[in-house]
């Protein structure tokens, strides 16, 4: 759900096996977490982010993998 409070499921799907990349920023850019960063093969996976210990605010969650990247804007509401 977007948005949340403390925790979300982030689905993806890869389409071929490659490295998977997937961070949380915050809004001035800074990282503030790795949430996957491993060989996965073609397929739907999920990871959880706890976002208990950060501040409410906007964050954006990215992911990188063959080729491919992505950008989403989540809002963190406590």
């Amino acid at each position: 759900p977007n948005p949340f409070n403390p925790t979300t499921i982030i689905s993806y799907s890869i389409s071929s096996a490659d490295n998977v990349l997937i961070e949380a920023y915050d809004i001035r850019g800074r990282l503030v977490e790795s949430l996957v960063a491993d060989f996965q093969y073609a397929g739907n996976y999920t990871v959880i982010w706890d976002a208990s210990r950060y501040p409410s605010g906007i964050y954006f969650i990215r992911m990188v993998s063959n080729n491919f990247t992505d950008t989403r804007k989540i809002l963190l509401i406590k």
